[in-house]
């Protein structure tokens, strides 16, 4: 799948938190976006592992951008919360790795390689601040 919920969870908080110049914290941004705490703050830990964003503890602690929206891409964003560069088809990335006998007569994976290059440079392009400026 090429966009998850977490994907999803991880850009509507950059977006929040994209507005705001103090930290927020986990508790705040899961209410704000009416998603369950506990699975935004694993979202919210990857990204600043990432170093996406940056994790402050305390009172006044929280996340907040450690890059500037234009600095953050969404190929970024989705292979830090799902592990894994987002795939559209779950086909090897060449015909090497494939697990099928097949593949040395796979017609259809030199369409689906040219297709899942094209996603991964517009993911690369697509940025926190495109998604800000509509």
């Amino acid at each position: 799948m090429l966009i998850t919920r977490a994907s999803e969870y991880a850009l509507l908080s950059l977006i929040l938190l994209s507005k705001t110049d103090s930290p927020m914290d986990s508790d705040t941004l899961s209410k704000e976006l009416s998603i369950s705490k506990s699975f935004l703050a694993k979202i919210l830990q990857s990204l600043a592992k990432a170093e996406i964003l940056s994790s402050y503890k305390g009172v006044n602690g929280g996340f907040s951008l450690r890059k500037e929206p234009k600095e953050i891409s969404m190929l970024d964003v989705a292979s830090c919360v799902e592990g894994k560069a987002p795939a559209v088809f779950e086909c090897a990335p060449s015909l090497e790795d494939c697990p099928s006998e097949k593949a040395s007569t796979c017609s259809i994976w030199p369409f689906l390689h040219k297709l899942q290059g094209k996603i991964d440079f517009f993911l690369a392009n697509l940025t926190l601040a495109d998604l800000l400026d509509d």
